[in-house]
């Protein structure tokens, strides 16, 4: 994965902190469907149709207890989109691009870029990523192919159960960053006041649920084609599931 010296990644937070991100910004996340992995596009409850965003999907990857490559495949399964495995997966990762998405003077989102809607109050190009763990792992997950952003948990290994403290970091590009918003309950309270992550890319919060988690993180990058769009949004999300007592 390609890294970003110092110098430009202090350059990139500049540009963060003067670009606003979005707070109800869509996202990608992995979590059970009938006792299988599925991989869900939306925001809060809503829970929309992947399966007509599948070709946006750029890539998708499992791993074994040792971080070792398994190989999986997306699939379309109804309404819903599956993950398919060769063998049990430790943990799995994707990554999606939602394109370019410009708001008009009306309020409403287009997917256009401000060479088609110059008069744009804003556009921007959407990255979303996600990694999975399916159940806690004993060793430290480490920095991803793919996922230019990265949420990292810090406290190894997580805790087992909800209201317990835990550490996560942000990575861009593999680098810590700073000024990042977290909010570590995405699923069940998307309208949260997020956390800025601090000069070392850490945030600290309570595990939220004995269940599934999803902490999603979103950093604004600056534009890569400022003739198309003003920022590039990027928006991960870790998920992670703690065991219930046992039936």
């Amino acid at each position: 994965m390609r890294k970003v010296t110092s110098c430009v990644l202090a350059g990139l937070i500049a540009a963060a902190a003067l670009a606003p991100a979005a707070a109800d910004a869509h996202g990608i996340w992995f979590a059970q469907r009938a006792k299988q992995l599925a991989l869900i596009y939306g925001v809060g409850a809503d829970d929309l149709d992947m399966v007509k965003r599948m070709p946006l999907v750029k890539s998708v990857a499992g791993f074994d207890g040792e971080w070792k490559p398994v190989k999986v495949a997306l699939r379309a399964a109804g309404p819903i989109v599956l993950v398919d495995s060769d063998k049990p997966v430790a943990a799995v990762a994707a990554v999606m691009d939602n394109g370019v998405w410009s708001k008009g003077k009306d309020g409403e989102w287009q997917k256009k870029g401000r060479d088609e809607l110059p008069d744009a109050v804003i556009s921007e190009r959407t990255m979303k990523y996600a990694v999975h763990l399916p159940a806690l792992p004993s060793t430290p997950v480490p920095v991803m192919p793919d996922q230019t952003l990265q949420v990292v948990p810090v406290t190894s290994p997580l805790p087992a159960q909800l209201g317990q403290p835990a550490t996560f970091r942000v990575l861009f590009q593999g680098k810590p960053v700073e000024g990042a918003l977290v909010k570590h309950d995405y699923v069940n309270d998307p309208d949260q006041e997020p956390l800025k992550t601090g000069a070392d890319g850490t945030v600290t919060l309570k595990v939220r649920n004995q269940g599934l988690n999803v902490v999603g993180a979103t950093f604004v990058g600056p534009s890569d084609d400022k003739a198309r769009y003003d920022k590039v949004e990027h928006f991960a999300t870790l998920s992670f599931v703690l065991p219930h007592a046992p039936e």
